[in-house]
This record gives C-alpha cells, sequence and structure tokens, in this order.
C-alpha cells in the first residue's frame, strides 16, 4: 500500500530520507541481485508526521554475513552489535545505520524473543508491537503498510498489531511502550482494547528487569502527553507496579506544566521526583528498584533533600525565613535542585512569589568565606572552627548573602567576638 500525503511536506520529507547522501549509498550497497533492504520504524513513522528523524534503521532480506560482506565491499565499517538478533550497525563517515535482517518469531516468555531470519516485510511487520511502527519505506520512495498504521497515524492513534494481549504476552515491556508511544505521538484518550489488555496483564510488569522498566519509563514522563497520560495509568493501577510506591500524579501534572517557566522540568530526574519523591526514602528506594546511575541517584535525593527543606519554609515560615531556607538549601544541594523543588513544591508554579524565589536561588553566590579566615581572626585551630564557621555562614544568610570586604569583615569579627556562644547581633532583614 502506498502512502497517502497526511500533511503538507509529508512527501518532502520522505523524499528527503532518500536523498539523503549516506542513506542512499547504504541502499545501493545493500539492495540489488536478489536482496532488499527498507528503512523502518521510528524514521518512516516520524517522517510521516512531520516530525524530526534522528536515526535511520532499515530492515533486509540479506543475512547478517551477506549484509556486512556487501558493507565492507562499499567501504563502510561493519560491527556485529546485536548479531544474535541479526543486527549489524555500518558506519559511514561517523554515522551509524542499524541493519536488521528480517525475522519471525518462534518463542516468547514475556521478556524475550526466539526469532528465526526471513524474507517476508509483511511477516516482519506483523511480529512488531504498533502498526505506526510496521511501516517500511523502499528505495522507490513506497511506503508499505500492511497492518492500517496510515490510518492511525492520522488519527493519531496508538494501536497494537493484532490481538493486544497477545502482543503484550509477547513482551510485557510493550505496557510501558503504549502509554510511552501514546504520550509521544497520540491525541485523546488511549486506545480502548490496547488499555484493557494492559491493565489484565499488569502484572507481567514484576517480570522485566529494572533496567528495561527505568530506560522505558524515563522516556515516558519525559514525552509531550506525559502529565494526561500518567492520569490514565493512574486509573489503571500501573503506577505502584512501577515505582514501588504511591505516584503523585496532581503535582506531576503540575510540575509538567512549570516547564515553561522552569526548564529543568523537561529532565528525566525532575520528573521523576514530581511523579514518585517527597522523601529521601523514596530517592533511596528508587535507586534500588530502577537501578539508577550514581550520577541519577544523587541528582534524585538532592532533590528530595530540598523538597525536605522546603516543606516548612513555603507553608509556614515568612517570606524572608523562606528566603534563608532557600539560601540554605542552594549552598548544600545546588540553585538547580532548588528550582526543580519550588516548580514542583510551589503552590502554583506561576506565582509570583515562586518566580521570585526561583531568582533569588539563581542570585545566591558560593559561601565565600572558610575555616582559614577564622584561622586569621584568632581562632585556634581545632573544632570550633568549624562549629564557628557554620554560624558565619547563617549569619552570612541572614545578611543578604553579602561579598563585600566590609561586610564580610564584620561577620567574621562578630564570629570571633562571640566564639564561645550563639551570636546574639540582630537579623539582617536584607534579604
Amino acid at each position: 500500500m502506498t502512502a497517502p500525503l497526511l500533511g503538507s511536506g509529508t512527501r518532502a520529507a520522505l523524499d528527503q530520507l532518500l536523498s539523503d547522501r549516506e542513506v542512499a549509498e547504504v541502499l545501493h550497497a545493500l539492495n540489488g541481485d536478489g536482496e532488499e533492504t527498507r528503512i523502518v520504524g521510528g524514521a518512516v513513522r516520524n517522517a510521516l508526521m512531520g516530525l524530526p528523524v534522528s536515526e535511520v534503521d532499515l530492515a533486509s532480506t540479506a543475512l547478517p554475513n551477506e549484509v556486512t560482506r556487501r558493507a565492507e565491499h562499499a567501504g563502510f565499517k561493519a560491527v556485529p552489535t546485536g548479531i544474535e538478533h541479526g543486527t549489524v550497525t555500518l558506519v559511514l563517515r561517523g554515522r551509524p545505520f542499524e541493519v536488521t535482517t528480517l525475522r519471525e518469531d518462534i518463542e516468547t516468555d514475556g521478556r524475550r524473543a526466539v526469532v528465526r531470519f526471513g524474507r517476508s516485510f509483511t511477516a516482519d511487520a506483523l511480529r512488531r508491537d504498533f502498526t505506526m511502527n510496521a511501516l517500511s519505506f523502499d528505495r522507490q520512495g513506497r511506503v508499505h503498510d500492511p497492518v492500517g498504521g496510515l490510518g492511525d497515524l492520522e488519527a493519531r492513534r496508538v494501536r497494537f498489531i493484532g490481538d493486544a494481549k497477545t502482543r503484550i504476552k509477547e513482551d510485557f515491556l510493550r505496557i510501558l511502550r503504549f502509554f510511552r508511544f501514546h504520550a509521544s505521538y497520540a491525541t485523546g484518550s488511549l486506545d480502548a482494547d490496547g488499555l484493557a489488555a494492559a491493565i489484565s496483564l499488569r502484572e507481567g510488569l514484576r517480570l522485566l528487569s529494572a533496567e528495561r522498566i527505568r530506560n522505558e519509563l524515563f522516556k515516558l514522563i519525559r514525552a509531550p502527553g506525559a502529565a494526561a497520560t500518567a492520569e490514565q495509568m493512574l486509573a489503571g493501577g500501573f503506577w505502584p507496579l512501577i515505582l514501588g510506591g504511591v505516584p503523585h500524579v496532581s503535582r506531576f501534572k503540575s510540575a509538567v506544566g512549570a516547564q515553561a517557566s522552569f526548564p529543568e522540568m523537561a529532565e528525566a530526574m525532575a520528573r521523576l521526583a514530581a511523579l514518585a519523591v517527597l522523601t529521601k526514602e523514596d530517592a533511596m528506594r528508587l535507586r534500588q528498584r530502577l537501578r539508577l546511575s550514581n550520577a541519577e541517584a544523587t541528582s534524585l535525593t538532592a532533590i528530595a533533600s530540598v523538597f525536605e527543606g522546603l516543606h516548612g519554609a513555603l507553608s509556614q515560615g515568612g517570606h524572608g525565613h523562606a528566603k534563608w531556607e532557600v539560601a540554605r538549601l542552594v549552598l548544600d544541594h545546588g540553585a538547580k535542585s532548588v528550582r526543580i523543588a519550588l516548580a514542583t513544591e510551589g503552590p502554583g508554579p506561576g506565582s509570583n512569589r515562586i518566580a521570585e524565589l526561583s531568582r533569588f536561588a539563581d542570585a545566591t553566590p558560593p559561601f565565600p568565606l572558610s575555616g582559614a579566615d577564622l584561622l586569621k581572626r584568632g581562632i585556634p585551630a581545632g573544632p570550633e572552627v568549624g562549629r564557628l564557621l557554620a554560624l558565619v555562614r547563617e549569619d552570612w544568610i541572614r545578611q543578604g548573602c553579602p561579598l563585600e570586604k566590609s561586610a564580610l569583615s564584620s561577620i567574621l569579627d562578630r564570629a570571633r567576638e562571640q566564639k564561645t556562644g550563639r551570636m546574639t547581633g540582630p537579623p539582617s532583614t536584607a534579604i
């Protein structure tokens, strides 16, 4: 079936795929002499939807060794990145192209499939998950649609190929992919058959590895329609199985809506924190459950720490008290973590108060004093220096985080004078 134009510029986007220099060279090398190679998957889908095409994957009748032979004959580098699944990555002028031999499933267990190589593009399409992912585009400029993907693209609908339960039982990760693709490409409600199948089989999520869930989850919560999709997932009872805890979907929706004012809310850790974190214990649980990297876990824990620190300051303290707490949290956890927490916890992300506190967080400078400055004031080395330095930092915060030498000198002098007790000077209202 040849595709109709689905919108202005669609044909041009498809033609651009074929006119791409590297794509044309790969297709030229792999086609002919009884073999056919087509562009498949996301590249075709995105071109038809008028979306950017970042990667071009290909499917071929040629076996992996033949793909490798032809590629090397053409001067390409061939890397057996997934040879057991029939995938060879060709590298042309530094640009990678995954080429996978057509396949048919022999056996599935909900986590992985045993496949055999085939020569039918239709059979290969039928083993895929969604109709919009089963399209292929040949060297002659024709879009092949064996399962009705074009109609679903036009309707902006994510629909399983064939029986939804059968597709999910082949790989339970398709439950998360169903939600992720809907959040990324669809409008309106989730496909009713797909949602019903996902609900009936949701316990299969327990069989998946943490790494597979994490990777799919991060794509889902960053998708354009993540907020609305998260709400539908809550109604279906999916979040406790995924997160191992209680989701905060209304807070997640509010935080996603704050992205225009807080660009950090586009990031995975910011959105995960909004969805699933109230305390540092939540962050620790997610670290284990999702096998977060050290960097991801550190980021999530910092945001959780700021949540805990901000809670009282925003709900109980006055404006000056809130600014003091924001300054402390910036010094301890960084301005970015504070901005994320403000966007998530604040009473209305666009409120003047939250916007002002966010600007204050960005303007808070690094603490400019150290124990060496106290030693210069005649404070003896020892544990007393650390205690006094903490008092100095608090005084500095309450003075409005000054950087002028005279103000810093006054703060150090007060610390020396009060070195045996609490600082008694009245807090400044500069903040």
